[in-house]
């Protein structure tokens, strides 16, 4: 029609159903391949028990209360490591973003650190730090301290020189120049890399109570095997993933608030 124009409309953006609609049928084509391995009777239920059994004794661990016990000890062992690793990690990623002389000494003692596989660390920290939470706490914090700590960097190094120099000529303090621009533009990098180390910190945990512990999630995977209790091991590795999952799903969130946040 004459005299009319046309508006361009905005893209629907697919909800948050569509977006895990492939993992959910992937979930259900899995457990519907479990289920018919368990039919054909392919392996004995010692080796792979089926869903149904794992579903029984996932609700005997529950009603005696031994699952929320165990999954409560690994989640104070994660978050303790969570706030030792990300405190240590942004500081010094900070000085050493700040001090290139600082980062060539320390930074190539850091990834050298990295080859150390964590499984031959545990058992050192259990010896100096003893069989508590502490010990576990510190593999955790191990974990997730050198992504964060590169992602600190990078995010710190990626502010544009000319807004530092903005700062100058408005006479920031040096807190005003991290607390107003430095820190939120690495606030995306870092949480890319706290999205990474969070979910690492529980394969930390579970490493530090393989050495030795007598409660936990790690605990129970041992448990389970010494015993042969399959459908035991089944609930205590479902548990970690979900786990990790929640954290990653919590972590993605707030990224996308963040980023939403910075366009605005």
């Amino acid at each position: 029609m004459a005299g009319t124009t046309l508006k361009p409309t905005r893209a629907r953006k697919p909800g948050c159903f569509a977006l895990q609609l492939p993992a959910l049928i992937a979930f259900a084509a899995l457990l519907g391949l479990w289920q018919l391995l368990d039919w054909r009777q392919v392996y004995p239920a010692f080796i792979l028990p089926g869903p149904r059994l794992v579903w029984q004794r996932f609700l005997s661990v529950v009603a005696d209360g031994t699952l929320w016990a165990n999954t409560q000890v690994t989640l104070i062992e994660i978050f303790g490591g969570l706030a030792l690793g990300l405190s240590v990690a942004v500081v010094l990623g900070y000085l050493l973003a700040k001090s290139p002389a600082l980062e060539q000494v320390v930074l190539p003692y850091l990834v050298a650190s990295q080859a150390l596989p964590i499984v031959a660390l545990a058992p050192l920290l259990v010896i100096w730090l003893g069989a508590g939470h502490l010990s576990k706490i510190v593999v955790c914090a191990l974990t997730l301290f050198f992504p964060v700590l590169v992602n600190t960097i990078v995010g710190i190094r990626s502010v544009e020189k000319g807004l530092h120099d903005l700062m100058r000529s408005l006479n920031a303090s040096p807190w005003q120049v991290f607390t107003l621009l430095e820190l939120p533009a690495a606030l995306p990098v870092l949480l890319s890399g706290l999205k990474i180390g969070l979910t690492l910190s529980v394969i930390g945990a579970v490493v530090g109570e393989f050495v030795a512990a007598d409660r936990g999630l790690g605990f129970m995977v041992n448990l389970a095997r010494g015993l042969f209790d399959t459908p035991l091991l089944f609930v205590a590795l479902a548990t970690l993933m979900a786990i990790a999952l929640i954290f990653y799903g919590l972590m993605t969130a707030l990224e996308r608030a963040l980023l939403r946040w910075q366009k605005d």
